[in-house]
């Protein structure tokens, strides 16, 4: 069995070159051999008419093993053969310790939980399939066993306060069946049969916590979004107010868009079930600010546009030596009272703006004709 290699450095930190090659090239070798070691315990089910029973097992660790060799790309292509900085280091490290993407249908891990959980896999899968080695390996697998537990351990300490004792107490009996074989081992004994189905359970028990975690943190993830999203929305319909009593008392017509109530939605649920559809509540809301905001930005950009737009024609006159013409001047003072009305009649406005380009165009056309 190929064991996964340990990762090079905590989230955030940039690894010597040197350490990040040796972990690269650790890692392409476990992503090999569990491809050749999926493979061969595939074809043993196959063999054994025992491929429905391996089945969901064996689609979860060829999940698991995508999603580690898609990321093991990423990273390859950031080494870039050693052409590194700190930032490449740094992100290296990120990818290392991100989720993976689970739209292989693998969980969303980091990629050390990943291959953990396909080594507790692929370990279970032999198991079953009667593959390990016989008596001469009993010290072996029990070694094995021991650092598969040290693991358990670990995860058994990320649990929830009241999930910890019934995790404890799981751990704790494993830990009294592995000692019974290893007594029995040392005393001669055949413990072939004992250590198939105490790693079988060690290896589901270290799936259904490592899977339980990242459960409970994307739980956690979607809780602090909602919570986010929340606040985002509630200081964006406050801007939204201010913004629609500006244009109402800026320009005519105005749009008329009711402004959303964030409150209205109750509080945030910590539930999945009922966050979920709580987001898809969230997510219209600001659906709904959006073209608000997008409708009375629009009245209000047209006014200033407009101003713009006068301005340019003015100063055109200007350079023309027009801009002093009565017809021009009149024109020019009309459209800028009434844009500066509030509300202004923004049709009267575009049509005084026109009124002044036609004037332009006329008296410089009359100009170049003279």
């Amino acid at each position: 069995m190929t064991a996964a290699p340990a990762p090079p450095g905590a989230l955030g930190t940039a690894p010597e070159p040197i350490v990040l090659q040796a972990y690269l090239d650790a890692l392409d070798a476990w992503v090999r051999g569990r491809r050749t070691e999926l493979d061969e315990l595939d074809a043993a089910a196959l063999a054994a008419n025992r491929g429905d029973e391996v089945a969901s097992d064996m689609a979860l660790a060829l999940s698991l093993w995508k999603a580690v060799s898609d990321r093991w790309q990423l990273m390859w292509a950031t080494w870039d053969g050693g052409r590194v900085g700190v930032t490449e280091r740094t992100r290296i490290t990120t990818l290392v310790w991100g989720r993976l993407d689970g739209t292989s249908g693998a969980p969303a891990v980091s990629l050390p939980e990943a291959c953990r959980l396909s080594d507790a896999l692929a370990a279970q899968l032999r198991a079953r399939l009667s593959l390990m080695p016989g008596a001469d390996a009993a010290a072996a697998r029990v070694k094995d066993l021991r650092a598969q537990l040290e693991r358990v351990r670990d995860q058994v300490g990320l649990e929830p306060a009241v999930a910890r004792d019934a995790a404890a107490e799981r751990l704790a009996a494993l830990l009294q069946r592995l000692a019974d074989v290893a007594d029995r081992a040392q005393r001669g004994a055949d413990v072939g049969g004992l250590l198939g189905p105490l790693e079988a359970d060690a290896s589901t028990f270290e799936r259904d916590l490592i899977v339980g975690n990242a459960r409970r943190r994307e739980a956690r993830d979607r809780l602090e979004t909602a919570r986010e999203l929340h606040r985002g929305l509630t200081a964006r319909a406050e801007a939204l107010r201010t913004l629609a009593d500006t244009c109402v008392r800026t320009v005519e017509p105005a749009p008329r868009y009711a402004v959303p109530d964030v409150a209205a939605l109750g509080p945030i649920p910590n539930t999945p079930e009922a966050l979920a559809p709580y987001v898809q509540r969230l997510e219209r809301v600001g659906a709904a600010i959006t073209l608000a905001e997008q409708e009375y930005g629009g009245a209000l950009a047209e006014r200033a546009q407009l101003l713009d737009l006068l301005d340019a024609y003015v100063s055109k006159a200007r350079a023309l030596g027009l801009a002093d013409r009565p017809d021009l001047a009149d024109s020019e003072r009309q459209a800028r009272e009434v844009l500066a009305r509030e509300p202004a009649p923004m049709a009267v406005c575009r049509q005084l703006v026109g009124t002044y380009q036609t004037w332009l165009s006329q008296l410089d056309h009359s100009k170049e004709s003279a």
